[in-house]
């Protein structure tokens, strides 16, 4: 279907504006899939807060050059781009699992921020657990010293509370 001018314009303008707002995004090679296997993949997508849409490339690498992106070599036939807007690696175990055990499906490459990054690096990203679970793993790295010092602190009273007490139970004071 050929597409006018301004439909060109229209289009590259969205797309240089998931760029912008996007924080990572993946190419997967669009060969074969069903419209049904695109839909679920969305569906998974949006649930991680990205997005992933089916791109033409010519207009695509013409919004990469204007927003300041180098453009790579995994840009020729299909296309299907997911874009990160708050998870990368969300949307990278997302794909990950959407090729695993068919031969067909590949990813292609990706950017993370604006840097290139290849397949095997997208799966790396895919192997790194969720957001929510590395700010708890963070979170608690960070409160254990500060917990244990709250403790060492704590103890000599708590100590000298406990003999008073014991003190206080064996004789008891005569009036």
């Amino acid at each position: 279907m050929a597409f006018t001018k301004k439909q060109k314009g229209e289009m590259t303008a969205q797309y240089e504006k998931w760029l912008e707002e996007s924080k990572a995004m993946f190419v997967l090679e669009y060969v074969g899939l069903k419209m049904k296997e695109v839909d679920a993949l969305r569906a998974k997508a949006r649930e991680a807060g990205s997005e992933v849409h089916l791109v033409k490339n010519t207009l695509f690498v013409r919004a990469l050059q204007s927003g300041g992106y180098t453009v790579p070599e995994f840009f020729e036939g299909t296309s299907l781009v997911g874009f990160a807007f708050n998870d990368p690696p969300a949307l990278a175990k997302i794909f990950a699992d959407f090729i695993k055990g068919n031969e067909t499906r590949k990813v292609k490459g990706g950017f993370l921020g604006k840097v290139i990054i290849s397949e095997t690096q997208v799966k790396a990203l895919a192997d790194l657990p969720p957001l929510p679970v590395m700010q708890a793993t963070l979170l608690g790295v960070i409160s254990a010293p500060a917990t244990k010092l709250v403790r060492t602190l704590a103890e000599p009273a708590r100590s000298m509370a406990a003999v008073v007490k014991a003190y206080s139970e064996k004789a008891p004071v005569a009036a």
